[in-house]
């Protein structure tokens, strides 16, 4: 690799990492996203990431869709490119950005995977009834999930500190460091308070030490986020539904508040999307979810027309 490129990408990686305040996972994404346009360039025309044309970002976009990447997948490698490119420009390393008239490319709409209310339901009734620290660790965690609209890395990550129950909410850092607060009440509060009580301080090991993390493992130390997903996809085999994934509860969570009359806005700011296009997908699962039901109880609604 160039020592130019080393240079811009070290120099790039610390923008991230200090004046974007990007998460350890965001900087590995771009990193490996770099570094693979970067083996790329080496195989198509021998040029580098600070020589690349817009010809060459454009040939990359086709390789990675000959390589079988889902769209999604295209879109984010051409976003680290831009970013990347716009960053050399800005910072004086580059004359031009060869990405910056490269559109991104089209993702199919697709709406989120949503469970019913009835499903939901029928998922917190399924886990055990218990006072075993696990048993009270996880019904909690599935009830904060859905009843608080969680990401599972906003999960993971919450320490006692971020706890303010007696007013009823939650300090949660979201992407990129932001801060913001989460109402927590009904179930999830239940649920929680439960596990705190119970729970916790017999997962807390003498032999470790002393740990903020609001949900430990069996040997004290936090619960990663691989184990939160094994939980949650565990919880939903018991209601026949498989791989089921956190944020399908956070997807529940959005789509059951608007169909009950939240203000989208309100959602917005209880997700900590920082852009309510984002949070706008809702109103199209909310869209689906009228359309079904009016199929499902008219009486006239399935009756074809006839052909011309």
């Amino acid at each position: 690799m160039l020592a130019e490129d080393e240079q811009s990408l070290e120099e790039y990686m610390a923008h991230l990492r200090i004046e974007r305040g990007s998460s350890v996972r965001t900087l590995e994404a771009y990193g490996r996203d770099l570094k693979d346009f970067r083996e790329f360039l080496e195989r198509h025309d021998g040029s580098s990431l600070s020589t690349a044309d817009r010809n060459a970002i454009i040939a990359y976009e086709a390789d990675l869709a000959a390589r079988g990447f889902a769209p999604a997948s295209i879109e984010r490698h051409v976003s680290s490119i831009k970013g990347f490119c716009k960053f050399l420009v800005r910072e004086g390393l580059a004359k031009h950005n060869p990405a910056d008239t490269v559109p991104l490319p089209g993702k199919p709409d697709r709406l989120p995977d949503v469970l019913s209310v009835e499903q939901v339901n029928a998922l917190m009734d399924a886990l055990p009834e218990s006072d075993k620290p696990a048993d009270l660790r996880n019904r909690a965690m599935l009830e904060m999930l859905y009843g608080c609209g969680l990401r599972v890395s906003e999960l993971s990550g919450l320490n006692l500190g971020d706890l303010v129950l007696d007013d009823g909410y939650l300090r949660v850092f979201g992407k990129g460091s932001k801060e913001r607060i989460t109402p927590i009440s009904g179930a999830a509060l239940r649920a929680l308070s439960a596990y705190l009580e119970k729970g916790r301080s017999q997962l807390q090991k003498p032999y470790t030490p002393v740990n903020s993390a609001v949900f430990l493992n069996a040997r004290g130390g936090r619960l990663s986020r691989q184990s939160v997903h094994a939980v949650v996809a565990r919880a939903g085999l018991a209601i026949g539904v498989e791989n089921l994934h956190p944020h399908t509860l956070r997807h529940s969570f959005a789509t059951h508040l608007l169909e009950g009359g939240a203000d989208l806005r309100v959602i917005q700011e209880i997700l900590g999307h920082s852009d309510i296009s984002t949070t706008q997908i809702y109103t199209h699962v909310s869209r689906a979810h009228i359309r079904e039901e009016y199929l499902a109880a008219h009486p006239r609604a399935k009756v074809r027309p006839e052909s011309a």
